[in-house]
Parts: structure tokens; C-alpha cells; sequence
């Protein structure tokens, strides 16, 4: 195995969202079987949300494969960016199936009252749920932990920043899973202690409302990535020490990032250089860099180095500097006999 799928850890990934796909599909339709004996309008909302949680396990399964397709012609930088679509097509599906049915069902039952039937199949569905969500999400943490270990920062902080969308939709899913389920008990136990449908429609509408914060926040991550989201702030920070530890480097101009799969990324840098680095030595230093930034951090997969003059450099020369007719700076490196396109 490479040290880029050792990092990148995608079979780990698919695992998780495999393992929450497989429970989440067995809970549907127990939660199902529950309801419609039940009449319970948050044990149907239940059986909608595992649904939801299902399709969306099944395009993160796809977003997962789909991303570690090899780059081509077409696609130069690889296909991570189609793993963020479907993991965004993922979270649309939990806002349309799991939130829409949940709410719109439980302000029906609020409004026309509901007759509930034998509850004590709802009560040990939702008990044999709990475990199973319970072990899906354990499985979630573990490799959060594990991650969050390599990179030194907390948990939280890594399902905050992380760019694989994969495992952070199943923590996310499978928590919110585990509050929905203790949800709907309540609207049950509500129910039966007062005869009143109201408790079940209410618990119905606040899982709806529950699954509708966790697709917003997952759309908005993902359309983030989509867009072109830096790498989390620990690799610019390490890059930009990394580059500015060389005794060739006099100081990092501009440092831009790009994620280009959930661990696939883009580092671009303008560098200013000292003087002394000119012609062959500049290649054999750039080429150093590279090598040493993509060793220490197998994430990176492109490397983009700019010389550029610094600040002080182009004021003591009069001006800024040289503009090629592109419009950018005129600070390439020489390229090697026959060699051909930009500086890496």
C-alpha cells in the first residue's frame, strides 16, 4: 500500500459507511414494521430517518469510490472533488426524505389527532436501535480518534475541520440517530401517560427539525469543499513552517491551499528566495522542497512553488516586479533542456 492510501486511510472510510449503511437499512424496516402495527407517528418519522440515513450512506459509499478514480487527461487533479458532489447529494437526501417526511407528518398528527395501538414493539425496536446506531457510532469515533491522534488535535476539532465527508456524515448521522431514537421513546411515554396524540406529533416534528439541522450543516460543508475550501489550518501552518525552516527561503510571499479530495491537496506558495539561489541551484532546491513536503505530509499531491521578490526586494529595486504579458510575475524558474509546462 502506498504511504498516500496509508494516510488517506479511504478504506477505513469505506468501512464505516458500510458498517452504518448495513444497520441503518435493517433498522428502517423494523422501525417501519413498528409503526405501521403502531399507528405512531415519531416510530414512522424513525423509519424515515434511517431511510434517509441509508440513501445517504449509499452516495457516500459512491463518493467514497468515486473519488479515489486515478487522475486522467480530463481530469488532471484527480476525481476527490466528485466524492464532495455525491457526499453533498448525500445530505440533500437526509434534508428531503428524513426531515420533510418528519416534519410534515407530525404537524399532520398534531393537527388530526392520530389512534396508536400496541406500543410494546415500538419500544423494543427503538431498544434494539439504539444498540445498533450505538455500534455504528462507536465504529465513527474510532476512527475519528485515531485520526484526530495523527494529527494531533482534539476529536471535536477534527470532525469540525476534516475534509472526509464521509466519516463526518456518519458521525453527525448516527448521533443525531441516537438523540432521535430517545425522541420518539419520550413522545411514547408522553402518549401514554396522558392519552394525548399531541406528545407523538410533537417528538415527530422535533426529529424533523433535529435531521434538518444535520443536513443544512452537511450542505454547507460540502459546498465549501465543493467550491475549493483550503486545507485545514494544521497543514498550512506546518507547510508554511516547513518552507520557512529552509536556509534557501528568505520568506513565504503567499501560501494557498486547496483541497481536492478528503485527503487529496493542492499547496501553492509564492517563495521569495535569497539571492544567492539563482539558475540550476533554484530547481535543485524547489525540487527538495517538494520531496520533503510531500513525504512529511502524503496528502499533498501537487506542489506549486513561485519565486517571488519580496516586499522589501522589490521596493529596493524601484518597483514591484516584472510582469509577464499574462499579467502575473515574471518569476519562473529556467527550465532543463526540453523540459516543458509550469514550475512544480
Amino acid at each position: 500500500m502506498s504511504d498516500k492510501a496509508e494516510a488517506g486511510d479511504g478504506g477505513g472510510s469505506f468501512l464505516t459507511v458500510l458498517v452504518a449503511a448495513g444497520i441503518n437499512l435493517a433498522i428502517a424496516m423494523a422501525k417501519l414494521v413498528a409503526g405501521l402495527l403502531s399507528g405512531s407517528s415519531a416510530m414512522l418519522s424513525e423509519a424515515a430517518h434511517s431511510a434517509a440515513d441509508t440513501v445517504t450512506e449509499v452516495l457516500l459509499l459512491v463518493a467514497v469510490k468515486r473519488g479515489e478514480q486515478p487522475a486522467d487527461g480530463r481530469h488532471p487533479f484527480g476525481y476527490g472533488k466528485a466524492g464532495f458532489f455525491w457526499a453533498l447529494m448525500a445530505a440533500g437526501a437526509t434534508l428531503v426524505i428524513g426531515a420533510g417526511f418528519s416534519i410534515t407528518h407530525g404537524v399532520q398528527t398534531i393537527r388530526n389527532g392520530e389512534e396508536l395501538g400496541d406500543l410494546v414493539v415500538s419500544y423494543i425496536v427503538l431498544a434494539i436501535s439504539f444498540v445498533l446506531e450505538g455500534i455504528s457510532f462507536f465504529r465513527a469515533v474510532h476512527q475519528v480518534r485515531a485520526e484526530a491522534r495523527r494529527w494531533s488535535v482534539t476529536p471535536r476539532r477534527y470532525v469540525a475541520h476534516t475534509p472526509d465527508t464521509a466519516v463526518k456524515a456518519v458521525v453527525f448521522e448516527d448521533s443525531a440517530a441516537l438523540v432521535g431514537i430517545v425522541i420518539a421513546a419520550f413522545g411514547l411515554l408522553g402518549f401514554q401517560l396522558t392519552g394525548s396524540p399531541l406528545w407523538d406529533g410533537v417528538a415527530s416534528v422535533l426529529i424533523g427539525v433535529l435531521l434538518l439541522g444535520v443536513a443544512l450543516h452537511l450542505i454547507a460543508a460540502n459546498a465549501s469543499l465543493l467550491i475549493g475550501q483550503a486545507a485545514p489550518p494544521v497543514i498550512q501552518r506546518e507547510v508554511r513552517e516547513e518552507l520557512e525552516s529552509r536556509p534557501e527561503v528568505s520568506g513565504v510571499e503567499e501560501l494557498l491551499t486547496m483541497m481536492l479530495g478528503p485527503n487529496d491537496v493542492l499547496v501553492a506558495a509564492k517563495v521569495d528566495f535569497v539571492d544567492e539561489c539563482t539558475g540550476e541551484r533554484l530547481e535543485q532546491v524547489a525540487d527538495q522542497i517538494e520531496h520533503r513536503l510531500t513525504e512529511r505530509f502524503p496528502e499533498i499531491s501537487h506542489v506549486f512553488l513561485d519565486p517571488t521578490p519580496g516586499r522589501d526586494a522589490g521596493r529596493a529595486n524601484g518597483g514591484p516586479p516584472e510582469v509577464s504579458p499574462a499579467g502575473r510575475p515574471s518569476t519562473t524558474r529556467p527550465r532543463r533542456d526540453g523540459e516543458a509546462g509550469p514550475t512544480t
